[in-house]
């Protein structure tokens, strides 16, 4: 265990590891050792590197909040973040955070999207959302479920779907990155506990818990996660986050350009592939990001055409197929993932 940086202590234990640590001596007694006999440091720098270790070592359950921040307010930003049509078709949705209303907004967005359109399903995107509405994570995952079961208990009693006619029920992809955290990542939890959705992409930051804070003598405020987040099976949300059923390792900063264009091709272009974006309202395919694959083989049509005309067809002449436009290819890896995904499940739904 390590107190703090700047500390010249050093504690031997027996070969093992990391097993062998769960035989450490009393957190006082170490202490009080080091009070008394450690050259070269205060007492008050002594209490800091105790402190900093404290909270390194429990990161994901306990912080210190500063700066005068008001950490209970809403956090701002929309709760629906985009929403638009990829060749399937099938509906995105970018959450920013889980808050009220959230529920609302993704059935808007996916309701305007699927307007005259059979959707073959539905990406939801969680990377970097975050919030702690657990209530507003567990009412976007009623959307997708139709009948009644548990979802989610975060120490309010255990809450349940509803029984309805109306829930969204085409195969759903959820994407996640280690910036989905809090209420988004128990969102993405229930989604596969009920048998909804897939989740690809990153494991994710491992904050789903309740959390209090409390006042500290110099006017900070310590905030502590007292009590887990369960899914509606008794399990509990770890600390190591929520694991992809997909792993799919994108760079972060390959990301953030990938969310702000997944048809952006970078430097060296990712070998997952798949999609083309449709504007909702007029049905046609955008023309931002598009990149033009090569040239097809001669098509069957044309070699009609040709011995019709008496002539022969020139490898290099145009073809109908060469006029025609280009679609534009997805880019960001998991978003493409996604979509091979649900354009497979739809096959596989349509042979049944």
């Amino acid at each position: 265990m390590i107190l703090g940086a700047g500390l010249a202590v050093t504690l031997a234990w027996p070969a093992g590891g990391r097993a062998a640590a769960a035989n450490l001596p009393d957190f006082k007694e170490v202490y009080d050792l080091i009070r008394a006999h450690l050259a070269g440091e205060s007492e008050a720098e002594l209490n800091q590197a105790a402190v900093q270790g404290l909270l390194e070592q429990l990161h994901a359950k306990v912080s210190l909040l500063s700066d005068g921040a008001e950490t209970n307010a809403p956090k701002t930003g929309p709760l629906v973040a985009k929403s638009v049509l990829f060749d399937g078709p099938i509906a995105y949705v970018r959450v920013g955070r889980a808050g009220e209303g959230l529920a609302k907004q993704v059935a808007a967005a996916y309701k305007d999207l699927s307007g005259s359109n059979a959707l073959k399903g539905v990406v939801l995107d969680l990377r970097n959302a975050g919030g702690m509405d657990y209530a507003a994570a567990a009412d976007t995952a009623d959307l997708f479920v139709s009948k009644e079961m548990p979802l989610l208990d975060w120490g309010n009693g255990l809450t349940r779907s509803k029984q309805k006619n109306d829930a969204i029920t085409v195969p759903v992809a959820v994407l996640v990155n280690q910036q989905t955290a809090g209420a988004a990542e128990a969102l993405a939890a229930i989604l596969r506990e009920t048998d909804r959705g897939l989740i690809l992409g990153a494991s994710t930051a491992g904050e789903a818990t309740m959390a209090q804070e409390y006042p500290l003598k110099n006017g900070q405020r310590l905030r502590i996660a007292t009590a887990a987040v369960k899914l509606g099976n008794g399990e509990t949300l770890s600390v190591h986050g929520v694991k992809p059923d997909i792993q799919v390792a994108v760079n972060p900063q390959d990301e953030k350009a990938y969310l702000a264009d997944p048809f952006k091709e970078l430097s060296k272009p990712p070998t997952l592939l798949a999609g083309t974006l449709f504007s909702p309202a007029a049905g046609t395919n955008t023309t931002a990001g598009t990149n033009r694959p090569g040239r097809g083989r001669i098509s069957e049509a044309d070699l009609i055409r040709e011995r019709k005309e008496g002539r022969e067809l020139d490898d290099t002449e145009p073809t109908i197929r060469d006029l025609e436009p280009q679609k534009p290819v997805v880019r960001d890896p998991v978003l493409g993932r996604a979509l091979d995904l649900i354009k497979g499940l739809s096959v596989i739904q349509q042979g049944h």
